[in-house]
């Protein structure tokens, strides 16, 4: 049994699939209906940069949509792998989409165009550079918890991911997330600010929900061809409404990705192909269980290692 997996924000680089867009007509194809469909020259932002236009919020999201999707376009029509055969899709946060997309549940246009909306919403949900994320290390997820409990009347920070065993993410204001790593360095708890200017998954991205449930609610979603583990709930659902509703919920509540991955390996999974730029979802899985293995797929050569899973 195998899963599949999309990755989400930070998992880009300029210049990703390049190989395979060289290679293949119908990944320039998708390039190029991308580039029409947003109006915009992504495929330039993607090979060209800058990288601080690619790590704007608003291009990112799609960009890494588009990369995945093309990969997982070149699997079905290079290799003989069945790539449905998989037991679960999953992504993490806007890897979900991706996840959606290549499943059925929801077309390539209308995918990329929620993409940016997304990414747009999110990014001025609070002013820029007023909020951000605190990646917080070596620590059991109720620890964090305590901590974040225990100082409500001194700061409000608020869990956004909780990625594998001893990494989660806190959001928040950041003057209450300066205030969080001095309480975290009394403790000598390691934590590292990541390098994003809004602090996703949490109620301050209220805006953003608002925004995003108008946008959702009026795009027509279709059965997935595979079950979808949803980053609200950690689990699958097959109603097309609870799909959309926790599409919209996700905006602000924290990606339960460590859940998602023992949910799947308790249900028999051992084995996870990650599809997209970069292995940063491969990395997390070996944190959560070093026995399970993982590929990933984003080139050529990548292409090989599927008949060898």
């Amino acid at each position: 049994m195998f899963s599949v997996l999309f990755p989400g924000q930070g998992s880009q680089s300029v210049g990703m699939i390049k190989e395979l867009y060289d290679n293949f007509d119908y990944v320039r194809n998708l390039f190029k209906e991308a580039d029409n469909t947003l109006d915009l020259s992504l495929s330039k932002i993607i090979f060209e940069g800058p990288k601080t236009l690619l790590d704007e919020t608003e291009n990112t999201q799609p960009a890494i949509f588009l990369v995945s999707y093309a990969i997982f376009n070149v699997i079905k029509n290079e290799t003989s792998f069945n790539i449905h055969n998989a037991s679960y899709f999953a992504g993490h946060s806007l890897g979900e989409y991706s996840a959606l997309c290549c499943a059925g549940v929801i077309n390539f246009v209308d995918t990329i165009k929620l993409l940016k909306i997304r990414g747009n919403a999110m990014q001025n949900a609070v002013p820029k550079n007023k909020g951000g994320m605190l990646a917080v290390l070596g620590q059991d997820i109720n620890k964090i918890n305590e901590i974040l409990e225990s100082n409500k009347s001194n700061f409000h920070c608020y869990l956004a991911n909780d990625n594998s065993n001893g990494q989660v993410v806190i959001s928040g204001k950041n003057l209450d997330l300066e205030k969080l790593i001095l309480e975290l360095n009394k403790i000598n708890i390691k934590n590292i600010k990541l390098p994003v200017s809004a602090p996703f998954h949490c109620v301050l991205m209220k805006p953003a929900t608002d925004v995003m449930k108008y946008e959702i609610s009026n795009i027509n979603f279709s059965a997935p061809k595979n079950k979808i583990v949803s980053n609200v709930t950690a689990d699958t659902s097959e109603d097309l409404n609870i799909i959309k509703n926790l599409l919209i919920d996700q905006i602000e509540k924290p990606v339960r990705w460590r859940e998602s991955v023992l949910n799947m390996i308790n249900n028999g999974n051992q084995k996870f192909i990650e599809i997209g730029p970069g292995k940063v979802l491969s990395g997390l899985i070996k944190r959560i269980d070093r026995n399970i293995k993982t590929i990933q797929v984003n080139n050529i050569n990548d292409l090989n290692n599927l008949q060898n899973l």
